[in-house]
């Protein structure tokens, strides 16, 4: 086992990617030689050569239309978007033509492009840095969603996103990039699919569920209340589109209790949507009602006050408290 950064797996599966298939190639804003914002991509260029690691224009849309042309002509494109609130000029791109050419071929045409965008606030950055934009791109059919939490995670779900051959959006909490963990690089395949969620930890009053950067927040919260004899298990979604049913369901039928968090905004966000699937499918298992705990309904604020507007320990606690006194 070697212990990683998030962004230090998250290169080293780009790393492993490359190596494994010539037709894989990396494109973005600043990736090559200064190994992006984040340093995700650093020493790739050197080692791949400019043609597979490209420094692209400042031009999202223009980085997603080349995509598109590579995909068709069977490379597996890998783009970065800097930052999660530069998305939207390629939001068009992603959603008109990713999205559907799989299903207007009839399935014949691959499409294998992956997305990769970091996001979440946490880093006290200006305006448009730190958006949490997963609800339009799952509420879009023929894309598919993904988000790790853990450095193993980063590792293995880039590999299984670039293999895919359908697009994927693959959303890095950004401010966990500098988060460490155990990988191990001599493992031969991933332990779980994709698109599976996992019980990161067992619990018996109530579940938490929850993805990307929320998933360390709700692990602080759980070991917080057991010291007053609460037991919560927490659930990483990992795959936003498809959702993992199976593991949410048994999971809240066994608890009686979900609390569903994430950063993005609670109108309309993926809360809303497990909370739906569990009254549909868990409605006689359930002791109190589904809660939420998420952003507010207002625009990303400015980073002094952006910890007024992250759910934290509190709040997560708080919504314990209410389903538990149900």
């Amino acid at each position: 086992m070697t212990t990683l950064t998030m962004a230090k797996a998250l290169n080293a599966g780009l790393r492993k990617a490359l190596a494994a298939e010539p037709k894989v190639l990396l494109a973005g804003e600043d990736i090559g030689k200064l190994g992006g914002v984040f340093r995700v991509t650093e020493g790739l260029q050197a080692e791949f050569g400019r043609d597979r690691v490209i420094d692209s224009p400042l031009a999202e849309s223009g980085i997603l239309g080349t995509a598109v042309g590579l995909a068709l002509r069977g490379y597996r494109p890998v783009v970065e978007i800097q930052f999660d609130g530069f998305v939207y000029p390629a939001f068009d791109q992603i959603v008109s033509q990713v999205s559907r050419i799989r299903f207007r071929s009839g399935g014949t045409q691959p499409m294998p492009i992956v997305v990769r965008i970091p996001y979440g606030g946490g880093i006290g950055a200006i305006e448009h840095h730190s958006e949490s934009p997963e609800a339009y791109f799952a509420h879009t059919p023929g894309l598919k969603v993904v988000t790790p939490a853990s450095p193993s995670d980063a590792y293995w779900m880039i590999q299984q996103a670039i293999a895919a051959d359908d697009p994927v959006i693959f959303f890095e909490p950004k401010r966990r990039y500098h988060d460490k963990g155990e990988v191990d690089l001599d493992q031969q395949s991933a332990d779980l699919s994709l698109f599976s969620a996992r019980v990161v930890k067992p619990g018996t009053h109530a579940t938490l569920l929850t993805y990307g950067p929320m998933v360390r927040t709700c692990l602080e919260a759980a070991m917080l209340a057991e010291q007053e004899g609460r037991s919560l298990e927490v659930v990483d979604l990992r795959s936003l589109s498809p959702l993992d049913d199976a593991v949410i369901l048994e999971s809240v039928r066994r608890t009686g209790r979900a609390i569903v968090v994430h950063e993005a905004v609670g109108t309309l966000g993926l809360g809303a949507e497990i909370a739906a699937r569990i009254q549909q499918n868990c409605f006689y298992e359930l002791d109190a009602p589904v809660l939420r705990v998420t952003g507010y309904d207002l625009p990303y604020p400015p980073s002094k006050v952006e910890d007024a507007y992250l759910p934290d320990l509190d709040r997560v606690l708080d919504a314990v408290d209410r389903s538990l006194s149900w």
